[in-house]
């Protein structure tokens, strides 16, 4: 399956799925620079995916040699027109948004440059994979911008974060695993492939917890430890009724591979 309803007319973006597992390729040529269409592509892509249910799991790279090398400046607001910035930051945060509020996990395989908003769209994926040569970096500072500091901090120690926004250094895949960042580091080649088996292990786990799964550490993030707590009981109770859960114990006791319905 490689034609999605919807998404038949996409000019910026690729995707390919097999498995349960969609890979969503950045593909905007040279450098997968983030513009209008850009966002609202990523936008469809990831509202569509999300409602799938043959798609169980989302991996998102960069076409050719970069991840995303963030906003294209070129397609810069013009801060003299009233409306003008607080539509384009709309349609920005709409952009990384989407990823984060897709049912789906979605996994970031960095397999080049990510910088700024293309370091932020890494930043907003559920599980983070690098190349050994792929680097993350937040420029913003070095062309009198801001923005970025929350999505940062929500990977980054506190002082690496600092040291990350105002000296924008890269770090590459190696600096990212050691700092927890990233989850793996690959050799170029082995990236893609390695992203892809992790999103087939997800995908064949039961779909209604994975979602729950993501539900809760979204919202856990601004939960206290009890409330964060409370809530996922809330949703074990409710994944204990669904057809799925039951199958998955049916298949457990039975020593058998389950088979989900995605209800």
């Amino acid at each position: 399956m490689t034609a999605l309803p919807g998404l038949e007319d996409l000019t910026v973006f690729r995707i390919e799925v097999a498995d349960g597992v969609a890979t969503v390729f950045m593909d905007r040529a040279p450098v997968n620079a983030q513009n209008g269409v850009f966002r609202e592509e990523v936008m469809r892509v990831f509202d569509v995916l999300h409602e799938t249910p043959e798609v169980r799991a989302i991996v998102l790279t960069g076409a050719g040699k970069t991840f995303s090398a963030g906003a294209d400046l070129k397609d810069r607001p013009d801060a003299s027109k009233p409306g003008a910035f607080p539509r384009h930051s709309r349609a920005v945060r709409g952009g990384f948004d989407c990823v984060m509020e897709c049912g789906k996990p979605v996994i970031a395989a960095v397999n080049g440059a990510a910088i700024g908003a293309g370091c932020v769209l890494a930043l907003v994926c559920d599980i983070i994979l690098v190349a050994e040569e792929g680097f993350m970096s937040m420029t913003e500072v070095d062309v009198g911008l801001a923005g970025g500091v929350k999505h940062v901090l929500r990977h980054f120690g506190q002082s690496d974060a600092r040291m990350f926004l105002m000296t924008a250094r890269r770090l590459y895949g190696p600096d990212l695993l050691r700092m927890n960042v990233a989850s793996g580091c690959y050799p170029k080649d082995d990236l893609l492939p390695a992203a892809q088996a992790m999103a087939r292990e997800i995908a064949g786990k039961v779909p209604l917890a994975v979602e729950a799964a993501k539900r809760a550490f979204t919202l856990n993030e601004y939960m206290p430890l009890h409330e964060g707590y409370r809530y996922e009981q809330t949703q074990t109770a409710l994944l204990a009724k669904t057809e799925d859960t039951k199958e998955a114990l049916a298949a457990f006791a039975d020593k058998r591979k389950p088979v989900f319905k995605g209800r």
